[in-house]
Formats: C-alpha cells, structure tokens, sequence
C-alpha cells in the first residue's frame, strides 16, 4: 500500500520514517503543506508539529480549498508547538514523546481514521533544552515505532539552521532522505540497535 503525500512522484509507505531536508520557510511548505493537505482530503489524520511558525499561521497557510476550520473542530488536524508536544515536563524526555505518538496515533487509529500523517520541525532543538541530548536516540527508535502502526512520519530539517554534525547522526537514523524535490532511499541508515551500539 502507497500514500501519495502530494510531491509529485513521492509516495510512503505504512511505517515510513522520513527526513526532510530544506532551505527556508518557502521550502518547508513546499513540502509540509500538500502533505497535511493530501492528508486532509484523503480523511486520514494529521499531526503537526511547528517551531519556526505558529500553528495559526501554518492552518491559515493550508488554504481555504479545504475545510480547515471543520479539521481543527473535529481534530483530524493536530497542529502544536513543542512545548506542548515535546517538551511538556520542560525538558526533552524521549519516553514521554514516545507516549505522547503512541497515544495519540493509537487514539486516531481506533476512532477510525486509516491512515496517520505525523510531520515534526525540529529547529527547538536550537534552543539547548534540557535532555536535549536525548533526541537523536528518539530519532532512532522511531524506527521501531513508526511499523507499529499505519502512519508516516516526516521530520523536518533547515539546513540554514543544522550545522554538519548533526546532520551527520540524522543520516544514521533515517532509513529515507527527502532533498531537493528528490526521495532517496539512505546508504547510512542505521538500525536501532546498530545506532546504539555505535554511540556506546
């Protein structure tokens, strides 16, 4: 089963697990907005999560084709900064994140809805939050929790706001690149387990 997301000639699959690399706003919501839009429209539900706008600009921004009001109201569409999603206890806690997507994919996933969109901005990390050191293993395990359900999960990076290093270790934990309008499948992606014991 494919998912089209809305970039021509890019569909996932259930349980993928996606970096998304961009320059700018404008390049984010090339790609962000007919993902969340597709969604939409095809009824699945859709989490979102934004640092660099807020969630009203970004619900504004998907347009008035579709019933945005009437998603928010009924909460197919989730959109939330991450103080509210991850950073609720006032640091980084990879397990609470993890319960936080559990719960709420779950939740969608038994009111029905078929298919779950989860697309997060990571530019808080920039911030230095406490535990912060933590989120590149989240990044990881995600690799475990994405084929437990079906879900696609799209992560997104500005790369005129990651340095080198980091990017080096987000190559280690997502088994797919989205670059340039391109998906491309990662030669340096590592499992879980192999990205664990290569940092112990």
């Amino acid at each position: 089963m494919t998912i089209q997301i809305g970039i021509p000639g890019f569909a996932v699959e259930p349980g993928d697990h996606i970096c998304a690399f961009y320059l700018g706003k404008r390049e984010r919501d090339d790609v962000l907005l007919p993902f969340l839009r597709t969604g939409l429209h095809a009824g699945e539900k859709c989490l979102c999560i934004v640092d660099t706008t807020e969630p009203a600009d970004l619900v504004s921004s998907i347009g008035t084709e579709l019933d945005v009001d009437g998603f928010i109201s009924s909460q197919q569409l989730d959109v939330r900064t991450p103080a509210i999603a991850y950073l609720r206890s006032g640091g980084f806690s990879m397990d609470q994140l993890l319960g936080f997507l559990r719960e709420t994919v779950a939740g969608a996933i038994a009111d029905g809805y078929g298919f779950v969109r989860v697309a997060a901005e990571a530019s808080w990390l920039l911030g230095g939050p406490p535990d912060a050191d933590e989120f590149l293993e989240y990044e990881s395990e995600l690799n475990r929790f994405a084929p437990q359900f079906p879900q696609a999960v799209l992560c997104l990076y500005d790369l005129e706001r990651f340095g080198g290093g980091l990017i080096v270790e987000l190559l280690k934990t997502h088994p797919k690149l989205l670059l340039g309008g391109l998906v491309l499948e990662n030669p340096h992606f590592l499992s879980p387990d192999e990205y664990r014991a290569a940092k112990s």
